[in-house]
């Protein structure tokens, strides 16, 4: 008797649907009561996931339909989570890829089905939003089945399982005009078209695919069972490598709709989490002890960026309601993340004031420094720079990615203008009928960092922009990273608006009149492609009331705003960002003017 269980990874471009899809169904097989209120994009449980309106970290919920249960995990679609999708991929038995009916496939619809391919996954396709204006269903399908074939995929898996459905209405039709009002079409096919896991006789293997923690449990760690069967009370191996860790199981649980139930045994196909053992990372290996070979380690794209962590030592340090500022603390929770992401890794050779993280892309460490500025860190943080590599022949090898550009026509010279600055090599240019131009680029890594925000700003907020690694290849020369010096304050206190008045002449502030500074902190950028040091910090003498409050009637330019991710691209090498939970702060990694003019002379006596 096959399994009554199917296990499906849920994979999708960007902003193409899967999340609210996810809603639907959830609604359909009634997993929550009718006085239940249940918030949209209920799997985007992160906060960071729901400002962002995207999905950051998988999770697995379940859903029952008639006799069958379907454990369905959500997967991030940016390519920096690539981490995210290779560990759940490796636990589901089939993968619904879901494509948007305006706009077809895109550059991570292409990341993610060539990895499901990877994994020897058939998927079901899902052409969402057809009941959005502008919708084209069938030109989307025939995009996606010109998809497959450039995929390489067999005669058999052209003739792909789809739909056309409507998160958001919450239906699944058989064809675009169909006349279905609900998602019972989805639920069959995914029962018809997806496979149950394989029953595999023999002693309990499994490998671990998601990590969580309780305040009360401890580390709790899982994945799916592979062969054999999991109980409580349990005698099991930990598996990595040359190590093997025995540990009792205490407590197992099981995926019910959005929570985890308490259970007693987990059987072969599903999927479970278990506690017992504190030292869990993805990738290890539980076995029975007569199992002594641990399972292959989940192969992701190789980390492209690095940054360095410090402690916050700005004069301003623990002013901000920080929790945590020594480097011993951001140490301690880095390691946390490390342990739970497959694709952030810490380089244990830095100096022990600095904690050196390697991570797929500037999105990926973002998200982790906002994390962290939540839950109470203050941290000073370096400019994110490439991986570089070196070849057999002594030559530097650096990481490129492919990137697809759609925007307005009328944007298209500053766009390549801006390209062109940062080494990109222009692969193919398609416009459509409504004047959107699509341009494909191949770019230096070190090109895209903070290209985005140029990009929307180009575009006037108009521009879609998506990457892909393409791998490693020589060095393509110098890249600007900011036309522009900054404004350093020279002294401590406030910015006062006499003195505002005088440096906005001289550039752009970043913070309004008021704001409380310290020596070193750059307080704006430069007009010039110099540094230069104001005083920021004065203030008139007054020799009479009338002069005083004329003063007030002054207009002050409007200061600049930035993202995490601005402020990250903004940097240049000689520059930290302070990361409070109140403030972002440029400064210079020198603090004090006279140290910085003796370590540039020695630089260019060193040059």
């Amino acid at each position: 008797m096959s399994s009554p269980i199917r296990n499906i990874g849920i994979i999708a471009h960007v902003d193409h649907g899967k999340t609210t899809l996810v809603d639907a169904i959830f609604r359909q097989a009634g997993t929550f009561r009718e006085n239940q209120h249940m918030r949209e994009r209920i799997m985007d449980s992160n906060e960071l996931e729901r400002e962002k309106g995207i999905t950051i970290l998988s999770k697995v919920a379940s859903v029952r339909y008639r006799d069958y249960k379907i454990n369905i995990v959500d997967t991030p679609g940016h390519a920096d989570f690539g981490g995210e999708v290779e560990r759940v991929l490796s636990m589901v038995d089939g993968v619904l890829l879901v494509v948007d009916a305006c706009e077809g496939p895109m550059p991570q619809t292409r990341f993610v089905l060539k990895k499901a391919f990877q994994h020897g996954l058939k998927p079901i396709v899902c052409i969402n939003k057809v009941d959005r204006e502008g919708a084209t269903p069938l030109h989307a399908y025939d995009k996606t089945l010109d998809l497959f074939i450039d995929l390489g995929a067999s005669e058999a898996d052209l003739f792909f399982p789809h739909l056309f459905t409507s998160g958001a209405a919450g239906f699944a039709r058989v064809s675009p005009d169909g006349g279905e009002q609900d998602m019972r079409e989805l639920f069959e096919m995914i029962i018809n078209a997806v496979p149950p896991p394989s029953r595999r006789d023999g002693p309990l293997l499994m490998q671990i695919n998601n990590l969580d923690y309780s305040d009360y449990m401890g580390r709790m760690f899982g994945g799916k069972v592979l062969q054999g069967q999991l109980r409580v009370g349990d005698r099991l191996n930990l598996l990595r490598e040359d190590k093997s860790t025995g540990f009792n199981v205490t407590k197992l649980w099981i995926y019910e709709g959005i929570q985890l139930a308490e259970t007693d045994r987990v059987e072969t196909g599903e999927i479970g989490m278990m506690s017992g053992l504190d030292d869990v990372l993805i990738s290890d290996t539980i076995a029975d002890p007569s199992i002594t070979e641990p399972l292959s380690v989940i192969a992701i794209e190789p980390p492209t960026l690095t940054m360095s962590f410090f402690a916050n030592q700005s004069p301003l340090a623990g002013k901000d309601g920080g929790k945590f500022l020594t480097i011993q603390k951001i140490r301690e929770r880095l390691e946390k993340e490390a342990k739970v992401s497959v694709a952030l890794k810490i380089d244990t050779e830095a100096p022990a004031e600095t904690v050196k993280v390697f991570a797929r892309g500037e999105l990926q460490l973002a998200i982790l420094i906002e994390t962290m500025r939540r839950e109470g860190y203050e941290t000073a943080i370096s400019r994110p720079k490439v991986i570089m590599k070196t070849d057999s022949q002594g030559k530097t090898l650096e990481p490129i990615e492919r990137i697809t550009l759609e925007f307005p026509e009328e944007h298209m010279g500053p766009v390549m203008e801006e390209l062109s600055r940062r080494k990109g090599e222009m692969k193919d240019m398609v416009k459509d009928e409504r004047g959107i131009m699509q341009l494909e680029y191949v770019i230096p890594t070190r090109g895209l960092i903070g290209f985005r925000s140029n990009y929307l700003t180009l575009t006037r907020g108009f521009g879609v922009v998506s990457q892909l690694f393409e791998g490693y290849e020589q060095h393509k020369g110098e890249v600007t990273s900011r036309p522009k010096g900054a404004l350093i304050s020279k002294e401590s206190g406030k910015i006062t608006r006499y003195a505002y008045e005088d440096v906005q002449e001289r550039g752009q502030m970043f913070y309004p009149a008021g704001t409380e500074v310290y020596p070193g902190m750059i307080i704006g950028e430069c007009s010039r492609d110099e540094d230069m040091v104001v005083n920021i910090t004065k203030a008139k003498q007054m020799t009479n009331m009338r002069a005083a409050s004329a003063d007030a009637t002054v207009v002050l330019d409007q200061h600049r705003d930035f993202s995490l991710e601005q402020a990250l691209a903004w940097l240049r090498d000689d520059e930290l960002l302070e990361v409070t939970p109140k403030m972002l702060r440029f400064r210079k990694a020198v603090l004090d003017h006279g140290e910085r003019r003796v370590a540039a002379r020695r630089a260019e006596t060193i040059a």
